[in-house]
């Protein structure tokens, strides 16, 4: 793998375990697609630095358990600015 698709592997995974940022808000701040920084945290990083892929993965299944929630709350906004 080249040096500079590891450093942005690292970067992102480091960004996630951070902040606690979905998979779309990393894609957005790094300006690469949802799937490249999907395969970037779930599998390459695996072979990369294992212990951060670890950290990484608690919190994607967080970010998938509360997947629903953010969706009705979203949902929720759109309807409460729509009757102002």
């Amino acid at each position: 793998m080249c040096d500079d698709i590891v450093d942005r592997v690292i970067k992102e995974g480091e960004y996630i375990v951070k902040t606690g940022a979905t998979v779309r808000d990393t894609a957005k701040v790094f300006h690469f697609s949802k799937s490249t920084v999907h395969k970037d945290v779930s599998y390459r990083l695996y072979f990369i630095d294992i212990n951060l892929y670890m950290k990484v993965k608690k919190v994607l299944n967080l970010n998938l358990a509360e997947r629903h929630i953010r969706g009705g709350e979203a949902t929720k906004r759109k309807y409460q600015n729509k009757r102002k």
